[in-house]
C-alpha cells in the first residue's frame, strides 16, 4: 500500500487489499482524466478519485481483453500557484514508465527532484516527438508526521533591500555554477562567515531560533524532504469517504511557496499563520509544458 494515503485522509488502511474498494471506485465510476496509445499500441488509461477539494487517489493502468489492469496508483494534491523554472526536465524512473521532475534552479539553490504527476502527458508528448520544455512546476509535498515550532523574531527590513540581496545571492549562484572562480570564493567566504557565528550563537540560543527554515533532501528517495517552512495560510479538509480531517498547508521555504497536505492526527501542536511546520514530506507536482514553436 502507498504509504501516503494517509497524508489525504486514509490512516486506517493497512494494505493493498483494503484500498482496492477506492481504486475500484475510481474506475467504475469513470473519473477517467487522460490515456494514451503506447508504442504496442496499447491503450493506457488514468482514473482519479477525488476525496476531498484539489486531492485523491491516481490509478493508472491498462486494457488486456476489454479488463482493466492496474499497473500502479498514488495519492495526488493539485496546486494552482506555479513556479516558473529555466532550468527544469524529466527524467524516466528505471522500474516503469513514470517520471521524476527536476529543477535546476529551485530557490533553495538544491536541485529539486519529485514525482511528476502528470507522467501520461509527458509519455504522450515524449511518443509524439515533441520536444519537451518546462515552463511551469506546480509542487505540493505529503507529510505523515510533523511538527509546529512558534516563529522567531525577526528584524525589520526594508522589502526592496531584501529583494536586491536575493537577486545578488542569485546572481552568485548563477555564475559559481558557470565556474567563475570569484563568485565561487565570496560564496565559499560567506559560508564559513555564517557558519562561524551559528557557533558562536549556539552556544546560547536553540538551533530553530537560528534557523527560520530549510529545505533539505532526506533519506534514501531522492524525492523526499526534510523541511522547516513559516505557515502562510492553512485550510481544513475532510475526506469524504473517511471524514478524516486533513490539513493544507501553505509554506514558505526558503524562497519556495508551496503546499502541504497531512492528516490532522499525525500533526504535534496546533498550526497557525505565521508559525512554521517541520516534517518530512514526500515532493511531487506537475509540470506545465510547453514545445519550441510556442
Amino acid at each position: 500500500m502507498h504509504k501516503f494515503l494517509r497524508s489525504i485522509g486514509f490512516s486506517a488502511l493497512q494494505n493493498d487489499r483494503e484500498a482496492e474498494f477506492y481504486l475500484d471506485r475510481a474506475i467504475h465510476e469513470k473519473y477517467r482524466t487522460a490515456f494514451i496509445s503506447d508504442n504496442s499500441g496499447r491503450v493506457i488509461e488514468q482514473y482519479q478519485l477525488p476525496v476531498a477539494s484539489s486531492m485523491g487517489i491516481t490509478v493508472v493502468g491498462h486494457r488486456d481483453g476489454g479488463e482493466f489492469v492496474r499497473d500502479y496508483y498514488f495519492p495526488y494534491m493539485q496546486s494552482y500557484e506555479g513556479m516558473n523554472t529555466e532550468e527544469a526536465g524529466i527524467e524516466r524512473h528505471t522500474e516503469k514508465e513514470t517520471y521524476a521532475g527536476v529543477m535546476e534552479d529551485f530557490s533553495s539553490g538544491i536541485t529539486l527532484i519529485f514525482y511528476l504527476c502528470n507522467s501520461l502527458e509527458a509519455r504522450q508528448l515524449k511518443r509524439m516527438g515533441v520536444p519537451l520544455k518546462p515552463k511551469q512546476a506546480f509542487l505540493t509535498g505529503m507529510a505523515v508526521e510533523g511538527k509546529i515550532i512558534l516563529p522567531i523574531e525577526k528584524q525589520n527590513e526594508d522589502e526592496d533591500v531584501f529583494q536586491n540581496k536575493k537577486r545578488e545571492q542569485k546572481k552568485l549562484f548563477d555564475a559559481a555554477k558557470a565556474g567563475d572562480e570569484d563568485a565561487i570564493e565570496i560564496l565559499t567566504e560567506t559560508d564559513i562567515n555564517l557558519m562561524s557565528e551559528i557557533n558562536r550563537r549556539i552556544e546560547e540560543e536553540d538551533l530553530y531560533s537560528l534557523v527560520e527554515s530549510s529545505f533539505m533532501p532526506t533519506g534514501i528517495e531522492c524525492d523526499q524532504y526534510s523541511i522547516l517552512g513559516e505557515i502562510i495560510s492553512l485550510r481544513m479538509k475532510s475526506n469524504v469517504y473517511t471524514h478524516e480531517n486533513v490539513l493544507d498547508l501553505k509554506l514558505q521555504c526558503n524562497d519556495a511557496i508551496f503546499h502541504v497536505c497531512m492528516n490532522e492526527k499525525d500533526l504535534l501542536g496546533v498550526p497557525a499563520i505565521g508559525r512554521r511546520f517541520k516534517g518530512t514530506i514526500w515532493m511531487q507536482g506537475e509540470m506545465e509544458f510547453l514545445d519550441d514553436h510556442q
